[in-house]
């Protein structure tokens, strides 16, 4: 049987506000989490051990906090300039429209909409802004799929309330969430309520603003381990908040649809041994979770024996549950990178590994240069898994290659180890489309270089456009073409028919 994309299938490609826009202290913007996420060096690895692009953990200190507010240059915060989207959108929608984008996601600054977060009134320089880039994809024919909250809490609301561990900013999000639905009724038909919820468990500052030991952005624990009551407190807050956005959405914009976003985890057990496949078992059910609520709007009953083991118990208010049943989601959406092996770890109720990249390695896959494992055919097994479980459409919202690219003077770059991932992973969606998979669309993470998320970096090229900046900020910020831009262009104008790296 021939693979055929369906028709009006949305090839497009996907950033984040905190990570392209810049211009963090223009237009009425506020503070955010995110505009405290430091560049990770080498240096600060092996001395600070940290964990992930934040304080290092083992900090604590309002004096620091101030001084990253004071003197942002000297920390090094590179996701507070980005590659300046905020003043060259119209040249970068421009050059994704060359690429024959049909949808482009981005994400709100909910902190350029509400400085504080919680604000009466909204800024209207900010949403003057993103009027401004929603009519300029419109205008080449480009959806925009917008993200609500993707890693930027307003800092307000985590200095004061704790982020999502309170009602308040569930409050404040939905008053957030209503702003935008009137402002951009019409011009926006997808929405997605928090980027790859499930983080909360490995990075909770930089996904819900919580804040642990005093100290906005310095955890002073593992932030894998412990603090599950906080943890799975904000999990419930931040779903609820999702459902009550979902509700909003159907009742201001009945042609607009809402959906979620996972970071998808998909587990393999490291051999046949029983124990193995258990631990499986209990990794899925951990990133399940998460969808099984805004899925199929109720909580699942395996988490009830973590709860109960963990001391865990969540705060609901009278109508919460009831909430989460009307207020599920339209569709799917996911990011996907790789896979993961798992080995038992002797634990009776086990508890979320937690990490970003399996300690395990998978002898039969290759790796990016970031020691992440390249799994194709696990893409396909993944969207088989989900389709399986939620028979809901399902957008790849998230896939890329993050590496080192050498530019030549012109700013070109020959990228074919790009090709080939995007080929690779474009053909096994192919095969899940096949297979009866309900998949309407694909966005390439970081279509354009962008802000790394996870430490910062900018020599962590994503894109199939090239932006001469180095991870310091210094260069022309000159974007240029690279072949995978070109060979993008061809699988979007054969509709994912064409795969040939010529």
């Amino acid at each position: 049987m021939k693979k055929t994309f369906p028709k009006g299938f949305l090839w497009g490609g996907a950033t984040a506000a905190n990570q392209i826009e810049g211009a963090y202290n223009e237009g009425g913007r506020g503070l955010a989490t995110s505009d405290f996420a430091r560049l990770i060096t080498d240096e600060i690895r092996e001395t600070e051990g940290a964990f992930d692009e934040h304080v290092p953990h083992n900090a604590a200190s309002a004096e620091m906090v101030a001084d990253m507010k004071k003197n942002p240059e000297k920390w090094a915060l590179p996701k507070r300039r980005g590659i300046g989207f905020y003043h060259t959108y119209k040249e970068d929608i421009a050059l994704f429209a060359e690429m024959g984008f049909k949808v482009f996601r981005l994400s709100i600054s909910w902190s350029r909409i509400f400085p504080n977060g919680d604000d009466d009134t909204p800024n209207e320089e900010g949403l003057a802004f993103y009027d401004k880039v929603f009519d300029e994809c419109h205008k080449h024919g480009i959806e925009p799929m917008v993200t609500l909250c993707h890693f930027d809490t307003p800092l307000h609301l985590a200095e004061k309330y704790g982020g999502f561990l309170s009602r308040h900013t569930v409050e404040a999000f939905v008053h957030y969430v209503e702003t935008v639905l009137k402002r951009y009724k019409g011009k926006v038909k997808y929405w997605l309520t928090f980027n790859e919820i499930n983080n909360v468990l490995s990075n909770p500052f930089t996904s819900s603003g919580l804040i642990f030991d005093g100290a906005p952005t310095a955890n002073t624990c593992n932030p894998y381990l412990g603090h599950w009551q906080e943890k799975f407190q904000a999990v419930h807050n931040q779903m609820v908040a999702s459902a009550l956005a979902v509700i909003k959405c159907h009742e201001i914009d009945p042609e607009a649809k809402m959906g979620n976003m996972l970071c998808r985890l998909e587990n393999y057990a490291e051999s046949t041994k029983p124990e193995d496949q258990l631990q499986v078992l209990f990794e899925d059910h951990f990133n399940w979770f998460f969808t099984d609520v805004q899925c199929k709007g109720k909580y699942p009953y395996y988490m009830k024996r973590f709860f109960d083991e963990n001391d865990i118990t969540i705060a609901m208010e009278e109508n919460d549950l009831e909430v989460l049943q009307q207020g599920t989601v339209d569709f799917i959406t996911i990011s996907y990178y790789m896979t993961y092996v798992m080995r038992f770890k002797g634990e009776k109720v086990p508890k979320p590994t937690g990490r970003l990249v399996s300690e395990i390695k998978n002898p039969n896959l290759e790796m990016s240069g970031w020691g992440w494992p390249i799994d194709p055919i696990g893409f396909r097994i993944t969207l088989n898994h989900i389709y399986d479980r939620y028979q809901l459409p399902i957008f790849i919202s998230e896939n890329g290659l993050g590496a080192i690219d050498q530019a030549d003077a012109n700013g070109y770059v020959e990228d074919d180890y790009r090709i080939d991932y995007m080929k690779r992973h474009i053909e096994q969606m192919g095969e899940a489309i096949t297979d009866g998979v309900d998949i309407f669309g694909y966005a390439w993470w970081g279509p354009i270089d962008l802000i790394s998320s996870g430490t910062s970096e900018m020599k962590k090229r994503y894109g199939m456009i090239y932006v001469d900046l180095d991870d310091y900020g210094n260069g022309t910020a000159k974007r240029t073409r690279k072949k995978s831009f070109y060979y993008y262009k061809q699988v979007i104008e054969s509709n994912g028919e064409d795969l040939e790296n010529s």
